[in-house]
């Protein structure tokens, strides 16, 4: 892994939308992320700065909508049903809206998770936690991997910028030893093809977790659509893509 946590930088502030740089505390307001530090990773969060939608164009959440991915892993099928759903949560103040995100391995239900998203003034995307629960014919196994932000120490993250620029690096959600995703912004003008169609000038991103240093994946947004395609670079293959959208 390239970067070490002292050289991750976080967030975007409420107002400016700077960068923040390390070792400095540049364009940090009070309603805005602050740096990592030896204060730790704090998020300010501020009820106030977050608006009822979100319509981020390489993130759109609208309620009533499914996005379908298909692919393989090693030597398993996948099939992913990501479902913006019409109901929400209450975390830290912020009213979140709740995805359900079912995966399918060889046809059997393996993975349900259902993530809290909200989208504040400045276009961020936040991911406020996830209720996870892992499957092994039909019957839960384990919830590993659920958190909420405000609770036992987690924290949210940053899913998607409002204003992404190539280098931006930040922690996604962070829940010490528990969930600790990060992304750095590697392009903004990538070509994609996929099953439902092309797509130009896809966000590209590379994403890990120093939780399992040996796995890193890429994944594609495209503006107006949403993820279209993610692959692994490291560790375990796996390939998924967007096949098809549903609306009710």
């Amino acid at each position: 892994m390239n970067e070490t946590e002292g050289e991750v930088t976080e967030g975007v502030t409420e107002e400016t939308n700077e960068r923040v740089t390390e070792g400095t505390t540049e364009g940090v307001t009070e309603e805005g992320v602050e740096t990592e530090g030896e204060s730790g990773y704090n998020p300010v969060i501020n009820p106030d700065d977050f608006v009822e939608i979100i319509d981020n164009p390489y993130f759109p959440l609208t309620p009533g909508t499914t996005f379908v991915y298909e692919g393989e892993s090693e030597e398993e099928t996948i099939r992913d049903e990501v479902f913006v759903t019409n109901e929400t949560r209450t975390v830290m103040g912020v009213n979140t809206i709740v995805v359900r995100d079912r995966v399918f391995e060889d046809g059997e239900l393996t993975e349900e998770t259902f993530d809290w998203y909200a989208q504040d003034r400045d276009g961020n995307v936040w991911y406020f936690g996830e209720d996870s629960r892992e499957y092994d014919e039909g019957e839960v196994v384990s919830t590993e991997g659920s958190w909420e932000a405000g609770v036992d120490g987690a924290k949210p993250g940053i899913l998607m910028e409002g204003n992404p620029q190539v280098g931006d690096t930040y922690r996604q959600e962070y829940l010490e030893g528990e969930a600790e995703d990060m992304a750095e912004v590697l392009s903004l003008n990538e070509s994609v093809t996929v099953a439902y169609g092309s797509f130009e000038d896809c966000l590209k991103t590379k994403e890990w977790t120093p939780l399992e240093p040996g796995i890193e994946e890429n994944k594609y947004y495209a503006a107006g659509t949403g993820p279209v395609l993610e692959m692994a670079v490291k560790g375990e293959s796996e390939r998924l893509e967007l096949v098809d959208i549903i609306t009710e």
